[in-house]
């Protein structure tokens, strides 16, 4: 398909002609990583931490000590596994039918949108001299005195005027035409490439998190979705990585799968921004269950929502604050949820406990 648009007084938009995106990578289709990625994302993750963790990599940055596990958590890790893999055939499922349902991504009306967004800002220059009218200024008169020295300022005060401003229409006829300035362009790709994107992904973290933290926090005040559904994500008091979404399927599906697949639809993101996202979203879910406040990772410092402020709501005594997940904690702050008493002496409570606890097994078995 090609186009191309020109008003007499403004720029002409340049003609496009729009195929399908190339996929990512030349060995997989968009289709497939899209399903694969984030599972990728979150057992590599999953990985590098349980390394750290059967190593005793940094036990000083531990939020819990080896026998905490043992002790105080009900699950097995091979019921946690096992649950967590149900949980990611689900969200392929997911995957699947949100990928099925949007139309392939195409490309090649990427200048023409710049060029449409110079137009704007091109457009609204024009309401310059009025608006400068308003404080007493002549916005003519200042833009002939400076358009010697300063000929784009001076462009801009006239309301978007740039008679200087020219490109030929083709090489052959020796026809000019009206051009944007390098600055019209440079910010048009800011809006387009920087500010559009940015809002879309801003706006599915934030429904995501209001997502999340209802639905959470309606599964610990309503006592039947508690016992039937949440109840098994709590059997872990002492959270490690790749237990992030052993939670039950019905759990998995509203919070997670159905809670993600939405932000990504009401946010109009690309399928390939939509990518990203679930990847991001996931090795910060498997972030904030990892057990370790290690202060080099980045993604323990891109908001407070982490890995020590998630742990707080999977202890007993913390179990009614911190529903806040997986980005932000604004809801937690808003509505007055977030813990703020002592921590350092319950933490040491609940390891002197599994401590006794290990040594009177152990007595036992002999």
């Amino acid at each position: 398909m090609a186009n191309s648009t020109m008003t007499a007084d403004l720029p002409p938009l340049p003609e496009y002609t729009i195929k399908p995106l190339p996929d990512l990578l030349p060995f997989i289709s968009d289709f497939w990583l899209s399903l694969i990625l984030p599972h990728i994302a979150y057992w590599v993750m999953s990985a590098i931490f349980h390394v750290i963790d059967v190593y005793d990599l940094f036990p000083q940055y531990r939020l819990h000590t080896p026998v905490e596990i043992t002790q105080r958590n009900l699950a097995s890790r091979y019921e946690v596994a096992r649950d967590v893999i149900l949980e990611q055939f689900l969200q392929v499922g997911m995957s699947a039918t949100l990928s099925l349902t949007e139309p392939r991504q195409m490309t090649g009306m990427e200048d023409y949108d710049v060029a449409v967004w110079a137009t704007r800002i091109r457009l609204a220059q024009r309401s310059l001299p009025a608006l400068l009218g308003l404080l007493g200024l002549n916005a003519l008169s200042i833009s002939k005195n400076m358009a010697a020295s300063y000929p784009l300022l001076a462009g801009a005060l006239a309301g978007g005027h740039y008679p200087f401003l020219t490109t030929p229409l083709d090489g052959t006829t020796g026809t000019h035409v009206p051009a944007f300035a390098t600055w019209e362009i440079v910010l048009a790709k800011l809006i387009y490439w920087g500010a559009i994107p940015g809002i879309k992904l801003w706006f599915g973290i934030v429904f995501l998190d209001t997502w999340q933290y209802f639905w959470h926090r309606a599964m610990h005040v309503n006592k039947w979705m508690y016992t039937k559904w949440h109840a098994r994500h709590h059997r872990l008091y002492v959270p490690y990585a790749y237990g992030a979404l052993y939670n039950h399927p019905v759990e998995g599906f509203v919070l997670d799968t159905a809670g993600a697949g939405l932000a990504y639809k009401v946010s109009f993101m690309s399928p390939r921004m939509g990518l990203w996202f679930f990847v991001c979203s996931m090795m910060k879910t498997v972030d904030d269950h990892c057990g370790y406040a290690l202060p080099w990772d980045p993604l323990q410092h891109i908001t407070s929502n982490n890995a020590a402020y998630h742990d707080i709501h999977h202890q007993s005594w913390g179990i009614k604050h911190n529903f806040s997940q997986p980005f932000f904690t604004f809801w937690d702050r808003f509505l007055n949820t977030k813990y703020t008493g002592e921590t350092k002496l319950k933490y040491d409570r609940n390891r002197k406990l599994a401590e006794a606890r290990e040594k009177a097994v152990a007595t036992k078995a002999e």
